[in-house]
């Protein structure tokens, strides 16, 4: 019986039961979305990847358990965990993924994984009642990124003691809502991520929402390295680096379980 290898990932985690799980796939071809859409529902995690070999690099393509997205942040950064722990690539080489969102890289840098994902730069949105009502929280601000709002509250104590009304966030036309505040001593900026409109109540560690933090800290930091903290129960840290129109950020992987899907 033809089998394909998966794995069960803990993605910007130096640790096991921390960071933000991922489902990775390495299929030998392509396969329907529909097939790949049932599998991410049954796996139940905020993302499953699924990885193809090409003739240079891999296809990569992630769903939650309800749709297909267009850029996965820790997903990634479990696939390339992955293919080089598993020795399916050597160390020193950059992986290269074709996806929804452009050609998106990963290095080895000093132990730790970089990804290179484009910025997602703030626009502005109008005032939103019905967001602040759902959220149970004042907005200072609030902008556009790409299919998310991104709203700052005012203070680190304001995001971690949020408790949203999850089904009226679920009817805000996005993808999702970054929260966000400047950090204490430790951390430049905090953040949470809620996405119940596409199936992921609360992501533990979203690296798509840093290609959207990391360009509008840097604009009021006045920096362009800064270290996050998200501040979901489970917690991750990320370190980005705005570098043009472009986001760096740096993570580590432990990977929990290796199966087959049958």
């Amino acid at each position: 019986m033809a089998t394909i290898p998966c794995f069960h990932v803990d993605a910007f985690a130096d640790r096991a039961f921390t960071g933000n799980p991922a489902v990775v796939c390495l299929l030998d071809k392509a396969r329907p979305a529909k097939w790949m859409q049932s599998v991410a529902a049954e796996m139940n995690l905020s993302e499953t990847a699924f990885l193809v070999p090409q003739k240079t690099g891999f296809g990569l393509r992630w769903f939650t358990p309800k749709v297909e997205v267009a850029l996965c942040g820790h997903a990634t950064l479990a696939s390339a965990h992955v293919l080089w722990s598993e020795g399916l690539v050597a160390k020193k080489l950059e992986l290269r993924f074709r996806t929804k969102s452009g050609v998106l890289t990963a290095c080895n840098r000093d132990g730790r994984i970089e990804l290179d994902f484009p910025a997602r730069m703030p626009t502005k949105a109008r005032a939103n009642k019905t967001l602040e009502k759902a959220l149970g929280a004042k907005a200072k601000n609030i902008v556009a990124v790409a299919d998310d709002l991104l709203v700052e509250l005012a203070s680190e104590a304001a995001v971690r003691n949020l408790k949203p009304d999850l089904a009226a966030l679920a009817k805000v036309k996005v993808r999702g809502v970054i929260v966000t505040a400047r950090g204490s001593k430790k951390h430049d900026f905090i953040s949470r991520f809620f996405g119940p409109a596409v199936g992921v109540d609360e992501d533990p560690v979203t690296g798509s929402a840093h290609c959207a933090l990391a360009p509008y800290w840097a604009a009021k930091l006045d920096r362009d390295v800064m270290h996050g903290y998200q501040a979901s129960e489970r917690g991750g840290e990320v370190e980005v680096e705005l570098v043009d129109d472009r986001v760096l950020f740096r993570g580590t992987a432990v990977t929990i379980t290796r199966g087959q899907l049958l």
